[in-house]
């Protein structure tokens, strides 16, 4: 993450810090990516992986912008857009309710990480293929694409980080954890 100087940067380097401390379950792996620069003055951009036994299952990207003058479509100095991957289990990508339980799942993360939040929009889409011909033993598959945008109520992050990652395990298949436990690191080898 970019040292940044000036005033007007002053709550990006507090959102930067907050996001430094972002500590998340050992099968997602979080990175720093090269965030669209014509958006916004300041933005930064995490992407995420969920990777269970060197398979992947998911995968995200979370973009933070950050103009100190603000935005009306925003309706405040930051937004966060978020985008969630997942190739999803036969039943669960066959089930008509997927869209509106993503969406819940993204609803019911920010509320319960306490991430304040106003103007949220997306979508949910689920894409399903069946195979036919000489294809036709493969089973059904699946995939949900979430893709949100939010304006967070100050420059604390972590605990839209947080909401965002929760959804990605969730959609990948992660069984979740319960409030207040730690999941501890997989034994490497």
């Amino acid at each position: 993450m970019n040292a940044i100087v000036g005033d007007e940067a002053a709550d990006f380097r507090t959102a930067l810090s907050s996001l430094r401390d972002v500590r998340l379950r050992p099968e997602i792996l979080l990175e720093e990516a090269p965030a669209p620069q014509r958006l916004a003055p300041f933005a930064i951009a995490l992407t995420a992986e969920v990777v269970i036994d060197d398979e992947d299952l998911g995968n995200g990207r979370l973009v933070v912008l950050h103009d100190p003058q603000g935005q009306d479509s925003w309706g405040g100095t930051f937004r966060v857009v978020a985008f969630i991957k997942a190739t999803l289990e036969p039943e669960m990508a066959a089930d008509p309710l997927l869209a509106e339980v993503g969406w819940s799942w993204l609803v019911e993360a920010l509320d319960s990480q306490a991430a304040g939040y106003t103007n949220i929009s997306g979508t949910v889409t689920r894409v399903t293929s069946e195979s036919f011909g000489g294809l036709s033993e493969r089973p059904l598959e699946g995939q949900i694409e979430i893709r949100v945008s939010w304006t967070p109520d100050d420059a604390n992050l972590a605990p839209h980080a947080h909401a965002w990652a929760e959804v990605l395990g969730q959609a990948a298949g992660l069984m979740p954890l319960p409030p207040g436990v730690a999941q501890l690191p997989r034994p490497r080898g």
